[in-house]
């Protein structure tokens, strides 16, 4: 396990028992996530670290508008301690102990091209009778797999793409 996540562990607890008790786990999870983009963009990452960046520039730099005033007291904490770089980790395990406690899958969908909506409530309802949990799927496009789909669910990646049926007959013939 990585340090940066070591580090990062105990803050996303915090917030997501801050974020559970006041009913905004989504809330909290599309904040973190906008902050967590900022803190990585590299120009961003090079001003949070200048000493002449106050605590309250920061935070109203990295809130999305609308954040609850207990969103910014935690973006201060972060600030207090150091710990900004680590708000892509926090964000990444705050939604996985929102998804762990609203029993949610997040799935990424990955195909050669845009899938029709009913295609996607197919893929959905698959992997929601295979998880036995409620289904988030994200869609992405990428050409290169020339047809059929990726679907990455957690520790699970089906490839059903032609790119990997290919990449997978060529293994076999070369062995």
């Amino acid at each position: 396990m990585s340090q940066a996540l070591t580090l990062a562990r105990p803050y996303a607890r915090a917030a997501f028992a801050i974020a559970r008790e006041a009913g905004a786990l989504p809330a909290w999870s599309s904040a973190l996530a906008f902050a967590a983009r900022v803190a990585a963009d590299p120009q961003i990452a090079g001003l949070l670290g200048n000493p002449k960046l106050t605590r309250a520039d920061t935070v109203t730099l990295l809130a999305p508008e609308g954040a609850s005033e207990v969103f910014g007291d935690f973006l201060a904490l972060l600030f207090d301690n150091r710990r900004l770089p680590l708000l892509p980790e926090i964000a990444g395990l705050f939604d996985e102990l929102r998804f762990e406690a609203e029993r949610t899958v997040k799935a990424r969908v990955t195909s050669a091209v845009v899938l029709p909506a009913a295609e996607l409530e197919t893929i959905k309802s698959a992997l929601k009778r295979r998880f036995g949990r409620e289904v988030e799927v994200e869609t992405a496009v990428d050409a290169s797999l020339i047809g059929g789909a990726v679907i990455d669910a957690g520790d699970i990646v089906i490839d059903g793409s032609l790119k990997g049926k290919l990449g997978r007959l060529q293994a076999a013939l070369a062995h």
